[in-house]
């Protein structure tokens, strides 16, 4: 009888490829995934795998069951979620987060998902948006809170939240009151993102200017450490204030007043479509709900994007 442990792991041997990468991510061994494969082969009486030393894929009948084990899977989630307890949705759900939403709500977050899915696990990683949505496509996490949605096909997307960007210093470099122009704002350091991401390249942009001096552009991938260098007073950091709002409040950092804007940063849920996507929609909504709570949520916030296919 077929049961939906193997199917599970035929599954996740198809979306990944290899008997090794569905061994990690089912907690098991490649010779208990092969055993589950072979099993599944011999109550089908068909091969559902071609298998060489470094991938497998799937057989013409392997692609006729990639359609049904994708339905069974996914209606099996939906009858936990809908039909049983909260304690019913289980196992791992591998989140990718920017690290500005973990200088924000993510710890509440954790707290709603803990409450509402106790059985439920977080593995969180924190990386910069390009490798965040590379290892979404890659399927090395399950969902993705990043700026802005990858630009793929297939992909859900669900608007979280809009940061709006400010130009922060420490009172010991004398700059606030009056407002100040770029040229004023342009003689120090100015502390942000790391390259190849869109807030870096707008802060770039606009001060790079003929009648500006030459850019001291300071980037880092560690936003605690762009924090530590504009308190100590080595640069204006251009970032989001609200992650700061202890800092703020202490007299750490001051908000500099100037005209100039920057375009806000508006991060999105993504995932794929998966036999866990009822457990990642639902991850997905909690983000939702808790980025609302924020001052600095758009008024969209409840709108859901879907990738063109």
């Amino acid at each position: 009888m077929l049961d939906f442990r193997s199917i599970e792991t035929f599954l996740w041997v198809v979306k990944l490829g290899s008997f090794r990468g569905a061994a990690q991510r089912l907690n098991t061994t490649q010779p208990a995934i092969s055993q589950r494969i072979a099993q599944l082969e011999r109550e089908l009486g068909v091969k559902l795998l071609n298998r060489d030393h470094r991938a497998a894929s799937p057989t013409p009948s392997g692609r006729q069951m990639l359609v049904y084990a994708e339905k069974l899977m996914g209606l099996r989630t939906q009858m936990l979620a809908e039909v049983g307890d909260r304690s019913a949705m289980r196992g791992v759900l591998r989140l990718g987060v920017a690290e500005t939403i973990v200088h924000d709500w993510l710890p509440r977050l954790i707290k709603r998902v803990n409450d509402s899915y106790p059985n439920l696990s977080l593995e969180i990683e924190v990386d910069v948006t390009p490798n965040l949505h590379a290892r979404l496509l890659a399927q090395e996490i399950e969902l993705a809170f990043a700026l802005g949605p990858p630009s793929a096909p297939g992909i859900r997307n669900r608007v979280l939240c809009d940061y709006p960007v400010s130009f922060l210093a420490s009172p010991a470099l004398g700059l606030g009151g009056a407002p100040l122009t770029v040229e004023q704002i342009a003689r120090f350091p100015i502390i942000t993102f790391p390259r190849k991401t869109q807030p870096y390249e707008n802060v770039r942009s606009l001060f790079n200017r003929p009648d500006l001096p030459p850019i001291r552009l300071h980037a880092s991938a560690s936003l605690a450490t762009v924090i530590h260098m504009a308190i100590e007073g080595l640069g204006v950091a251009v970032i989001p204030a609200a992650i700061v709002a202890r800092e703020l409040a202490d007299g750490r950092l001051q908000e500099l007043v100037t005209d100039m804007r920057i375009s806000p940063l508006t991060f999105t849920a993504s995932w794929l479509a998966s036999p866990e996507m009822i457990a990642i929609e639902r991850v997905a909504e909690l983000a939702a709900q808790t980025a609302q709570t924020s001052s600095h949520a758009p008024a969209s916030v409840d709108a859901e994007l879907v990738a063109s296919h």
